[in-house]
Order: C-alpha cells, then structure tokens, then sequence
C-alpha cells in the first residue's frame, strides 16, 4: 500500500485532549469529529488538511486518555497515516483498530518538515521525502497487521474473514 500527502508536523506528547478536545466526546459521527480534530493545538489544521495527508510528530503520539475518538477524528479528517517516534501504545491499539496506519521512525520525525510531501509504503516501512529527497524507514507491520489495515480496520477484517468461512 502506498501513500502520499503533506505533512502536518508536531512536536512531543501529543496528547488524546488535544487531537478531539473533551467538549465532543457527546459526538460519534466521524465527520463531525473531523471538524475539531487538532482544533487545540493547531486550529488551522481542519482548513489546511487535505486527503491522504500525514501527520509528523515526536515521542508519545496519543498520550492521555484511551478515547478511541482520537484516531477516529485524525482518519475522518482524511489522515492517512501518523509518523511519529513513538506512540501511546492504546492510542496505537485503537488506531490499527480502525485501519489508520502507524509508523514509528526516529530518525523520520525528527527530520521531516512540516509541509514536506511523502509517499509512504506501508507493507514495506519505506518513507521516502520527495521535498528534501532523503530516504527513512520504519519497522514494517507484520501481515495479519497489513490485513487489518488493508481491510479498513479489525470490525471489516473480522467481517471479511467470518464470510470467507
């Protein structure tokens, strides 16, 4: 699977309180919750992100609560992947659990800007910047991971598998 998009770049902790702030947790519609995603941090965010965009941050991405709003909001707003140097491990879970990607490089979220375009293969862990041309790598998903990925998240793997039987 190969992404591409701009990215949208953060800093350390980026906390659950930030990415859909606790007055819209009353809200379970996705695009609703895309309305306010990262409205704390950076309200400019809803205005300037586009489809198949990626998100760039530092240690302990989805830090704080375990509300699984947080990756529902950065998916609805049309994410398509967080890069970051290490992630909350439920907001990790929670995450893979609706199918939007994850992937943890050091030397990639310190070294990506804020605006550079990336294409990202996710089965192989490849991300390259095609703003600065430099090349980083990330701990490719093992499969059953890819499959739940690839399948829009675990409720559509499961689905998909229970009808294959």
């Amino acid at each position: 699977m190969i992404l591409e998009g701009k990215v949208h770049k953060y800093g350390n902790d980026v906390n659950t309180d930030v990415i859909i702030p606790a007055r819209y947790l009353n809200v379970s519609e996705p695009s609703e919750l895309a309305e306010h995603c990262m409205e704390d941090i950076d309200p400019t965010f809803v205005t300037n992100v586009e489809p198949g965009d990626v998100i760039v941050a530092g240690s302990n991405f989805g830090c704080g609560s375990s509300r699984e709003h947080a990756p529902l909001a950065i998916k609805a707003s049309g994410v398509s992947c967080v890069i970051a140097q290490s992630f909350a491990r439920i907001f990790f879970r929670n995450a893979i659990d609706i199918g939007l990607p994850l992937l943890e490089s050091n030397e990639a979220s310190t070294e990506i800007n804020d605006g550079d375009k990336l294409e990202i293969d996710i089965t192989n862990g490849k991300i390259e910047d095609t703003s600065q041309h430099k090349s980083f790598s990330s701990k490719p998903y093992p499969e059953f991971m890819t499959n739940i990925i690839d399948a829009g998240g675990l409720i559509n793997y499961t689905k998909n598998n229970l009808r294959g039987k």
